[in-house]
């Protein structure tokens, strides 16, 4: 199959090079300022094994392309989408892996809507150098919206014989919303106090505060109409490794913009319009907003 990858971060390039290695080709879409210096391949360090493959580059998809995956951070979306026009290529299928809930209707709106299957992943994933990424968690956990198993069954099971877990949800809500309220609870508090996951679960009070963003996030996605299990979340992030980081953290600590929006967002808007009580949620979205005015 042939595929492009919007975004060759650390997912990007994760999910890129375990494509590449087998018969899947692989074309990076990238900043036309990065073309030139970014290698004509992917090395990946990975808990499932180092690999090295060959890969394909441009900056504007102007080819038939089985899959396109988009796995650029929120706040870059509305600028990469220039490697993309509307209509300008065949595109069997697109699968956005973003963190957050609204770009989904963005992606759709804009290339239609039985083209465009969500998907969740969740990895620690880094790129330490232009083509050079390691994973740094054990797991690669790849959700990805029932519609879309006929045509990609089979790239699934690739996946999975590399070591990724693999399966496909029929309710699309309840699988967006599951990934945020566990993404948002973590990254937020990590984010907030500069915290590895050990050292928030051995501070009594932030636990707390991740317990509670926990429940915020939960009552918001039920009242969305998905089926999210608080307890199950919350046992999830006990099982991280103490050392994890999230993807937010590193950005803030690095100077880069972060998906404050796209993660804190839904959850902060969702409990005004429902009347939820979300005011943890609301407090560190204020205390990373003001970190951040700190820094510029």
């Amino acid at each position: 199959m042939n595929h492009a990858i919007l975004g060759a971060g650390g997912v990007g390039g994760l999910l890129g090079a375990a494509l590449a290695r087998g018969e899947d080709r692989v074309l990076l879409l990238l900043r036309p300022e990065t073309l030139d210096k970014h290698p004509d391949h992917l090395w990946l360090e990975s808990p499932f094994g180092d690999i090295k493959v060959p890969v394909r580059r441009t900056t504007v998809l102007e080819e038939p392309v089985d899959v396109l995956w988009i796995a650029v951070k929120a706040p870059q979306l509305d600028a990469a989408l220039h490697a993309v026009p509307a209509g300008a290529s065949r595109i069997g299928t697109i699968v956005p892996l973003l963190n957050g809930i609204d770009h989904v209707a963005l992606l759709r709106s804009r290339y239609g809507q039985q083209g465009v299957l969500p998907a969740t992943i969740a990895v620690e994933a880094e790129r330490v150098g232009l083509g050079h990424i390691i994973q740094r968690s054990p797991f690669v956990r790849l959700a990805l919206s029932a519609r879309g198993e006929r045509q990609l069954a089979g790239v699934t099971e690739r996946l999975r014989q590399f070591g990724f877990t693999c399966d496909f949800q029929a309710d699309e809500q309840t699988m967006l919303w599951s990934k945020l309220a566990f993404l948002a609870p973590f990254a937020l508090v990590s984010t907030a106090t500069d915290k590895t996951k050990g050292e928030i679960f051995v501070d009594p009070t932030w636990r707390e505060r991740l317990r509670s963003a926990v429940r915020e996030a939960c009552a918001v996605a039920v009242r969305e109409g998905a089926a999210v299990d608080g307890e199950k979340i919350l046992t999830t992030l006990e099982s991280l490794p103490a050392t994890m980081r999230s993807s937010m953290q590193k950005d803030v600590a690095a100077g880069r913009i972060p998906e404050l929006d796209a993660i804190g967002g839904p959850i902060v808007r969702g409990g005004l319009k429902y009347g939820v009580d979300v005011a943890v949620t609301q407090d560190l979205v204020a205390r990373i907003g003001e970190r951040l005015k700190k820094q510029a």
